[in-house]
């Protein structure tokens, strides 16, 4: 869902200057502290006129595929008077912890990517229909919504470690489930509950990881659960390139492809066991002592000790991140702001890059690849997957959003033109096979380089201190909907239009995409919340 993303941490910056942020968010609910030494918490304010005077960051988590969540690496331990992070044991017991949670994510992208080389066999064994096969596909997508909110909640209340335990259960269940299903609508049931598994571990994989890690490193491990999203479903593309050509003609052979998945669920089942609860959640629910036992576990005693005061503070500013309402929808630059949020989630699921993801070895074999050799193509889409993040992991700021997101628009318009072109002017054969294949493995990278990471960026950096949880939530939860339907209309789209004209329409998408970008989405790089929110005022209340 390997650290692709390592920066040094900046220094303080020059004090006539607010406070530069412009690292990528983790998931929903963590924040990065501000510069300088820790200070008493500010009181929330009562409306979202009245703005805290700071730039806190929270995490995003809630991860649909082709939409990275990020992490906003913080400033360094020394601009909050902690003391170094020195090498030593406790190192490698926290390189142990992030692979362990890790699984998480990978679970995340085997289980969203397992059916891209799944759906042919199992189409001929359950008599699955073009409309069949996109809701067995997206209600996954529709569980992972509900699952994010959820298991969020959870999360608060339970702790993250007892989530991720319970998660790695749900996982186990969906997939024997799913491989034992007699009929569609039982797989269909069980999908939905691997779903439910698939967007609780969204909304708390990265928080757990976020809250144990120390400031200097937040980053980089977070990235971790990312680039393992992506390398899980480059995994299911692979095994099931394998179990296909050497068992390809065995009833049923699509069960086997589901089925590896329960392996990486059982080493997050026993791994967790062993683990800590995340300190931050215990610093919220008044356990201190133990809140120290587990720091010690993972950093220098001095650190530790140090280090507590400092989540003291930072769960202080969350409380005040999770103090808007409904009230706060009657602010009309506020709706304005939310209903942009919500519109850019749709801009990127409706490039279509989900319908890759989930379809792609159907799209090669409709483009003129054979079965094998389709499965086997569809590999290279996961590949380039996971080097178009890392790419964009390392260049992401670097650049300016908008100019990044509006370039990001342009090559994935381009290349839908190009996939349908070919399809429509191209004769049958294998040039025209092998130039789809090339369009869209460029637009695979181009989407992952670009789009996918930058919009949870953005998102998690245009909304105020005072709604941000709540804007966010609302614009995830858009997110999501939108990639279930285009999950589930995808197939019956292809079987009614074709290729080409389904990749013109996401041209046209594109377009659509590219002018709402230019007029309504703002610059959010090396500008403070302040300077945003009071830009908004002007121009929508």
């Amino acid at each position: 869902m390997p650290d692709a993303r390592t920066h040094s941490a900046p220094g303080p910056p020059h004090p006539p200057r607010p406070p530069r942020h412009h690292r990528c968010c983790p998931g929903p609910g963590r924040r990065r502290g501000t510069h300088g030494p820790p200070s008493a918490p500010r009181t929330p304010s009562s409306s979202p006129h009245e703005r805290p005077r700071e730039r806190p960051h929270e995490a995003l988590a809630n991860v649909p595929r082709g939409a990275t969540g990020m992490t906003r690496i913080s400033p360094s331990p020394a601009s909050h008077g902690l003391p170094p992070d020195a090498p030593g044991p406790h190192s490698r017991r926290l390189g142990l912890v992030s692979v362990i949670v890790t699984f998480g994510g990978l679970l995340f992208g085997y289980d969203t990517g397992v059916v891209n080389g799944a759906l042919e066999p199992l189409t001929a064994d359950l008599g699955l229909t073009a409309f069949t096969e996109g809701v067995v596909v997206s209600i996954l997508v529709f569980g992972a919504a509900f699952g994010a909110m959820i298991g969020g909640a959870l999360s608060d209340r339970y702790g993250r470690r007892h989530n991720i335990i319970m998660l790695s259960l749900v996982f186990m269940l969906g997939t024997l489930g799913c491989v034992l299903s007699p009929n569609w609508q039982i797989l269909a049931l069980f999908r939905f509950i691997l779903g439910l598994a698939v967007g609780g571990a969204s909304a708390t994989v990265p928080v757990y990881l976020a809250e144990i890690a120390p400031v200097e490193r937040r980053g980089s491990i977070v990235t971790r659960n990312e680039v393992m999203i992506v390398s899980g479903q480059f995994a299911a593309f692979v095994i099931n390139a394998l179990i296909f050509n050497v068992w390809g003609e065995t009833d049923g052979i699509w069960r086997l492809m589901l089925l590896v998945a329960v392996l990486p669920a059982i080493g997050l089942f026993i791994g967790m066991l062993r683990l800590p609860e995340s300190p931050r959640w215990l610093v919220a629910q008044g356990r201190d002592e133990e809140a120290l036992a587990v720091l010690s576990q993972v950093r220098t005693d001095e650190r530790a000790r140090a280090e507590m005061a400092e989540v003291h503070r930072l769960a202080e500013e969350e409380r005040a991140a999770k103090t808007a309402g409904a009230v706060d929808l009657g602010v009309r630059w506020v709706r304005v702001l939310i209903l942009i949020g919500a519109a850019l989630g749709i801009c990127q699921q409706f490039t279509g890059i989900n319908s890759v993801m989930y379809y792609g070895t159907q799209l090669l074999g409709d483009a003129g690849f054979s079965g094998d050799s389709a499965i086997i193509a569809n590999t290279l889409n996961g590949a380039f997957s996971v080097i178009g993040i890392t790419v964009g992991l390392s260049v992401i700021n670097k650049v300016k959003r908008r100019t990044m997101l509006l370039g990001g628009f342009a090559l994935t318009t381009t290349f839908h033109l190009l996939v349908g072109l070919s399809a429509m002017l191209m004769p049958d054969g294998g040039a025209k096979a092998w130039f789809i294949l090339v369009f869209v493995v460029l637009f695979v990278f181009s989407m992952q380089a670009t789009i996918g990471p930058l919009v949870w960026l953005i998102l998690s950096e245009m909304f105020p201190l005072k709604i941000r949880s709540m804007a966010i939530g609302i614009s995830i939860f858009v997110l999501w909907m939108a990639n279930a339907l285009v999950a589930l209309g995808f197939p019956p789209v292809v079987k009614a239009l074709g290729i080409s004209n389904t990749f013109l329409a996401f041209a046209a998408f594109g377009v659509l995409a590219i002018v709402f970008i230019g007029t309504c989405v703002p610059e959010t790089k090396d500008r403070s919340l302040e300077e945003l929110e009071d830009d908004f005022r002007a121009r929508y209340s």
